[in-house]
């Protein structure tokens, strides 16, 4: 059966790697999993999983990480270590006909050897849920072992039938000292990396490598390995050759995935927490990663009728404000705008009163339903609507001491409620105080009214 390669041939990494014209970042590859750097948790000596890998046992999974921490190489070791065929794919550029075509072969391999076949799907996030579900019945009877990669949270980008089939291990973000050691192992490899080169590296430039690379492991080797080209043989990498080489590093920012979201909770719990340095912090962060900074000035609308509200009513005037000030300067000097926002934003009075207010009266409202307004509230602009009795009793609140009415202003059915109950907190406590008074004055009067009655 010819489906396979044979495990004796060396893989097309090795092949690429051999003849020294494979980037840096695949010819270092790690080789074996104790090579793996920063991911200890996951392929540790000790860990689950790596027991699994060395008895064979490996089940569906699914490495869930940022770019450059490593997916795509556990996945690989993963096929060299075991016994099992290996099959990678990428769901950018295989169609979900070419994968069921290799998943029904598999499936006769299996029956025939009794041995299963590794798939392995890159950014299998991008296989939609339709597509996926070609793989649930093949990981279901254990035909296949289904390792997906994916930069995206799977609980929304993974079809549940299939997760819940599969073990999710979490890649984290590599650290400096992890890519550092990367680095350095670059430089002095002479078989895989560039010790032939005999370069000198100032340890500045290692940490500045590595602060470029942002966790990812592919960009800091690229990054390494421009810098020898730009240096040649016998030179040295100081911060001053790294900076010329890559003159600005790009922060890891996915406008429409999980990181997109993470970042705008945290802008947003930052601001509501009241700390304008973290605030700000998470501002520049994703303004650097190219935001679109009037989302971010919605966002901020959004923050000050939430979390502000009548606490300090300026806060929406300001942040309207902010977001004409960017419309019409556009950046880097409208940035400032949402940077003098964000500040004030965080350092105002917080009161979510209204935000609570209009969520009571909101299930009223969905509760209730249609309730008829009452006859004294309502307009009468006909002579029909008169004589049906509309605006009969209404009291008209300016001919009353403190113009306040012991008038009812909700439906008979749904009751006298109170939503909106201000904090002591800027200005909600004026606000607080006028209640206080309205509320007294309304029981004065109902009770005045109550003994006229009687």
């Amino acid at each position: 059966m010819d489906l396979f390669p044979d495990k004796s041939v060396p893989d097309e990494q090795n092949e690429r790697s051999d003849n020294g014209l494979a980037p840096l970042a695949e010819r270092l590859r790690p080789a074996t999993l104790d090579e793996v750097v920063g991911q200890d948790e996951v392929v540790g000596r000790d860990r689950p999983l790596r027991q699994a890998i060395e008895k064979d046992r490996v089940p569906s999974l699914i490495f869930w990480g940022p770019p450059g921490s490593g997916k795509t190489t556990i996945a690989r070791l993963i096929a060299r270590t075991t016994e099992g065929q290996f099959i990678p794919f990428s769901a950018v550029v295989s169609g979900i006909k070419e994968v069921k075509t290799v998943l029904a072969k598999a499936g006769d391999y299996y029956r025939m050897s009794g041995r299963r076949t590794y798939v392995f799907i890159d950014e299998i996030h991008r296989f939609n849920k339709a597509q996926q579900d070609a793989f649930l019945p093949y990981v279901e009877s254990g035909e296949i072992v289904l390792i997906g990669a994916t930069t995206e949270n799977p609980s929304f980008e993974v079809n549940s039938a299939l997760l819940s089939r599969m073990q999710v291990h979490v890649l984290k973000r590599l650290d400096d000292e992890s890519l550092q050691s990367i680095v350095r192992r670059a430089l002095e490899d002479a078989e895989r990396g560039l010790g032939e080169m005999h370069l000198e590296a100032d340890d500045k430039a290692v940490e500045l490598i590595a602060s470029l690379a942002d966790g990812d492991a592919r960009r800091a080797l690229t990054v390494t390995e421009a810098c020898a080209d730009y240096v040649g043989s016998g030179g040295r990498l100081t911060p001053e050759i790294v900076s010329q080489v890559q003159r600005k590093g790009i922060a890891v920012y996915d406008k429409s995935g999980e990181n997109h979201f993470d970042l705008i909770s945290a802008l947003h719990k930052s601001v509501r927490g009241g700390d304008p340095d973290a605030a700000l912090y998470w501002l520049a962060r994703m303004l650097h990663g190219g935001e679109d900074p009037l989302y971010l000035a919605r966002r901020m609308i959004r923050m000050a009728v939430e979390d502000i509200g009548l606490a300090d009513p300026y806060a929406l005037t300001l942040a309207i404000g902010a977001r004409d000030a960017f419309h019409f300067l556009g950046s880097p000097e409208g940035d400032l705008a949402l940077a003098e926002l964000v500040v004030y934003l965080a350092c105002a009075p917080k009161s979510n009163a209204i935000y609570t207010a209009y969520g009571q009266a909101k299930e009223d409202a969905e509760r209730h339903g249609s309730q008829p307004v009452p006859l004294w509230l309502r307009n009468a602009p006909t002579g029909l609507m008169k004589s049906l009795g509309y605006g009969d009793g209404y009291q008209y609140a300016h001919d009353f001491d403190s113009a306040v009415t012991a008038q009812d202003y909700f439906p008979e059915e749904v009751g006298q409620k109170q939503y909106y109950r201000p904090t002591a907190r800027g200005r909600e406590k004026k606000i607080g105080d006028y209640l206080a008074q309205y509320h007294k004055i309304r029981r004065e009067l109902k009770s005045r009214k109550g003994r006229e009655q009687t």
